[in-house]
């Protein structure tokens, strides 16, 4: 069994290791350990300490991927298989339709994409595609991403392809800290459906839409292609790495952070603001009259 201290300790070394900003990290460490030596954690155990330290971590650096997480079920301690992680993920978008969740032919000839999370651009490309096919003839797109709780930036780079009319638009770039290298995100040249030109997009967001979902909204309204009806989002922008501390403790740390190339900065801690704020289960009402009203 594990000491909080040690528990602390050891999620401290991959935080001060991998944190996408080096220079934070003294400020998070001493953070923690006074409250360590204080006796904020003497207490706590389980699920209660990792809430109270990721409040922690949050509360001196607001960056919502920061976090230590309680696993009911065990997990291995052996350093993640960065293949085995892949091919997780790509399992549960298959078990998940590629994220689509749902499509609508609404009134005025209005599609509506209900997306719950962002594919991967590879296996996920035909079924973005086919997405893609059935609002091709409509008169305007309305993409939901209010249940979008994340995904591929990749994926979220073909989704945003879709609305721009060729491959030259440089939609963002992620910088990674142990290589110390950017990667740059530009518009798709081929696309397995016809691309979504001259009309109106509206996206609809929640305090829950997340990371890639972020991505897809954020990139949209900066590069002016689409207008955001809703809530603001959960402001979570770094790409992250989750570490095994115990059998039952992950800490995950950012190890990377995304750069819009309008804005020059993200949506990490204060989310991608809405055009047209509207409580969550209103949106869809608010933008299926925004994009009848355009088209009357």
């Amino acid at each position: 069994m594990h000491t909080n201290a040690e528990i602390i300790s050891l999620a401290l070394d991959r935080i001060t290791s991998g944190y996408v900003f080096p220079q934070r990290v003294a400020e998070i460490e001493g953070a923690i350990r006074r409250q360590l030596a204080a006796g904020a954690y003497d207490t706590l155990s389980g699920p209660a300490l990792c809430e109270a330290v990721t409040a922690h971590l949050q509360e001196v650096c607001p960056d919502r991927h920061l976090r230590l997480l309680w696993l009911d079920e065990p997990q291995s301690m052996d350093p993640a298989d960065e293949d085995e992680g892949r091919a997780a993920f790509l399992a549960k978008l298959r078990a998940e339709n590629q994220g689509i969740r749902r499509f609508e032919h609404l009134e005025g000839n209005i599609g509506h994409l209900d997306i719950g999370r962002i594919a991967d651009a590879g296996e996920g490309a035909r079924m973005i595609g086919a997405a893609m096919e059935l609002v091709a003839h409509t008169n305007a797109l309305i993409l939901d991403l209010r249940e979008c709780r994340g995904g591929s930036p990749e994926g979220a780079a073909m989704w945003c392809s879709y609305f721009f009319p060729d491959d030259q638009v440089h939609l963002n770039d992620i910088y990674e800290r142990s290589t110390d290298s950017t990667r740059q995100y530009w518009t798709a040249s081929h696309l397995p459906a016809p691309r979504y030109l001259d009309r109106p997009v509206y996206v609809l967001t929640s305090a829950i839409t997340f990371s890639g979902g972020e991505d897809v909204a954020y990139t949209l309204q900066a590069h002016g292609r689409a207008v955001l009806v809703g809530e603001t989002t959960r402001g979570g922008a770094h790409p992250t790495v989750r570490h095994p501390v115990t059998e039952h403790i992950t800490v995950t740390v950012p190890t990377a952070r995304t750069i819009s190339t309008v804005t020059g900065t993200n949506w990490e801690g204060v989310g991608v603001v809405p055009d047209l704020a509207a409580p969550s289960e209103q949106a869809l009402d608010v933008a299926l009259k925004e994009a009848l009203g355009r088209a009357a």
